[in-house]
């Protein structure tokens, strides 16, 4: 299950982890979001020990979300090593998602 993560726990879960890590940024009322939801969730299931799959709600939780840029939703940051390493604005397949986790292991 992907964690949930806030301005408060961002830097220790997602900057500081030693696995790449997949950050969700979405909102509840976000049509699109709804639809990535399962597919984070699987990925979730398929990356386990691996990668640390995460969302950020951005209604409730705006500094990170800011900080990197995020200015539509759902957008998918991935980070290894504290950094931003790959980006996926908007729905994709889940092949893409994996493509792309794979790439940082």
């Amino acid at each position: 299950m992907a964690l949930e993560v806030t301005d408060a726990t961002f830097e220790e879960v997602v900057l500081k982890s030693d696995k790449p890590v997949l950050v969700d940024f979405w909102a509840a009322w976000c049509g699109p979001c709804r639809m990535l939801a399962p597919i984070v969730e699987e990925l979730s299931n398929d990356f386990t020990d691996k990668v640390v799959v995460t969302k950020v709600d951005v209604d409730a939780h705006q500094e990170f979300a800011a900080k990197y840029g995020v200015r539509n939703i759902p957008t998918v940051l991935m980070f290894k090593g504290g950094e931003v390493a790959d980006k996926q604005v908007g729905v994709a397949p889940k092949n893409v998602y994996t493509d792309k986790l794979n790439a940082l292991l």
